[in-house]
């Protein structure tokens, strides 16, 4: 009886501690166009553990869904700040930032306010 108790202890003790395989968070990333979200959302997706990545080009949260069992958030945004863009968390190298599009230069307030421009004209 008293081997039951114990299993029974420590099967309930793992459960409640698990991992959650189907995890949702969001995270804000930097980025300013759909070049953008292409490149973040496939950085995102290609880090082990993710299976779902969508980023928004007006809010800039990137929804996760990921396995912690495999992944976390940090190692998320390593991965999204190692294709140029920032997170709160995690800023990108100025080799990382330089290597994206000119266009996509989300810390240059000319380009910023050209993306402003367009989508205030396309409304």
């Amino acid at each position: 009886m008293r081997k039951i108790i114990v299993i029974f202890t420590v099967l309930i003790t793992t459960l409640s501690f698990a991992q959650d395989k189907n995890k949702k968070a969001s995270i804000e990333v930097d980025g300013v166009c759909g070049m953008c979200k292409d490149r973040i959302e496939k950085a995102a997706i290609r880090t082990k553990g993710v299976k779902s990545a969508i980023w928004s080009i007006d809010t800039h949260e990137l929804k996760l869904i990921f396995d912690e069992r495999k992944t976390d958030l940090q190692a998320i945004s390593k991965k999204v700040a190692s294709v140029g863009h920032d997170t709160k968390e995690i800023k990108a190298t100025e080799e990382q930032y330089n290597a994206v599009h000119p266009c996509c230069r989300y810390r240059d307030e000319v380009v910023k306010n050209d993306h402003k421009k367009e989508k205030e004209d396309g409304k």
